[in-house]
């Protein structure tokens, strides 16, 4: 690129050799100075401009052949005031060159005021254009690195919520746990006593050592059936102290009347004919309510909110509704899908259900989550 910039000088500058009355060899050295040096304008901007304004002076005081426009002179100080590397350089290039110009043009060459200007504007322009393109080209550059940048944290802020997800999800198996280890063993203490009973009655009562073993292998299908829909969420090590009976579907009348006791008013609804859960879906839908009415009382701003129970025919479905924020960009915590809306999915999903979240189309959110009466339990 430069040896074509150097090139596209040469034409110009050597052109008034077929014309000029007289050519020295002086004035061809003094002319190639002022183009061969070019060629190392990007590599050294500070030197090639510093080699062609001293050849670029040769030539204007020999002037055999002269120049009428000093190419090679305004190409280097272009190239010094957009890739110069320090900024005294620049300036004090400029600074020494419109000091200089008018004795030089004024006193030794004569100029009329005509030919003064041309000779000091010129220069300046060159400097200017240059001092624009470097300009222009510094704030691309901040641009590319600030869009590189935001980049960078967006990617960092993004593997935040993937761990905070992760661990939020891993807290609420960690609890769904705790809260099996109980239901099951409840199942496991009815098989201990119930085989315990049965070689006392075996002999004696053949009736009822086999309603003995029956109960044993219907306790023993009920705890196998809630090991299976735990989804492997179960962990070692759990606590084996003695700890509150766990709160199920019956303590929601509690749970609503102690949140509508807050600023928010809550309302209890039940639709269709209610039947027997397993334990673990028992508390799950008081977990589940639980969670979702704490979020509307903490992030939703709501004034009231509505808890429905429906009993269909395969499942229950569970809806939780508020009029306060839905996911405007503003709206904090789990609505953005943190921790309750995890843990509420996690519930489900423990007991072979699901659930979803999301704002309402007229203002509000809903929590909906669906759990069937009874899982598959597969060899």
């Amino acid at each position: 690129m430069d040896v074509l910039v150097a090139a596209a000088v040469a034409v110009p500058v050597f052109v008034p050799f077929a014309t000029a009355p007289e050519v020295t060899p002086l004035g061809v050295v003094f002319n190639l100075g002022t183009v061969v040096p070019l060629v190392w304008r990007r590599r050294a901007p500070f030197a090639t401009a510093l080699v062609v304004a001293g050849f670029a002076m040769g030539v204007s005081l020999h002037h055999r052949p002269g120049q009428v426009v000093q190419y090679g002179a305004l190409v280097a100080i272009y190239t010094l005031a957009d890739l110069g590397r320090y900024s005294w350089q620049r300036w004090g290039f400029i600074g020494a060159l419109v000091a200089t110009i008018p004795p030089g043009a004024l006193l030794v060459k004569g100029n009329d005021a005509n030919e003064f200007m041309f000779t000091l504007l010129l220069p300046i322009t060159a400097f200017l254009l240059g001092t624009l393109a470097r300009t222009a080209r510094e704030r691309s550059n901040a641009l590319v690195e600030r869009s590189a940048q935001l980049e960078r944290e967006r990617e960092a802020l993004e593997r935040e919520r993937e761990a905070e997800a992760g661990r939020a999800a891993a807290e609420e198996r960690a609890r769904i746990a705790r809260d099996m280890h109980d239901v099951l063993a409840h199942a496991v203490s009815i098989m201990v006593v119930q085989a315990e009973a049965g070689p006392v009655v075996v002999r004696p009562d053949p009736d009822q050592a086999e309603r003995v073993f029956d109960a044993i292998a219907e306790a023993g299908r009920d705890a196998m059936a809630q090991l299976r829909r735990m989804l492997g969420v179960l962990k070692e090590d759990q606590d084996h102290g003695v700890r509150a009976p766990q709160p199920t579907i019956g303590a929601l009348p509690g749970l609503v009347e102690h949140v509508d006791r807050t600023q928010v008013r809550v309302r209890l609804a039940v639709e269709g004919v209610s039947r027997d859960l397993p334990p673990d879906a028992d508390l799950a839908v008081y977990r589940i309510v639980q969670e979702a009415l704490t979020n509307t009382v903490k992030h939703a701003n709501a004034r009231a909110a509505e808890v429905r129970l429906r009993w269909t025919d395969h499942e229950l479905e569970i809806t939780v509704t508020d009029d306060g924020r839905g996911h405007d960009g503003t709206n904090p915590g789990w609505r953005r899908g943190g921790d309750g809306l995890i843990g509420i999915r996690e519930r489900a999903a423990a007991c072979g259900g699901t659930a979803e979240a999301g704002p309402l189309p007229g203002g509000g959110f809903r929590v909906l989550a669906r759990l069937p009466y009874a899982a598959a339990v597969t060899a």
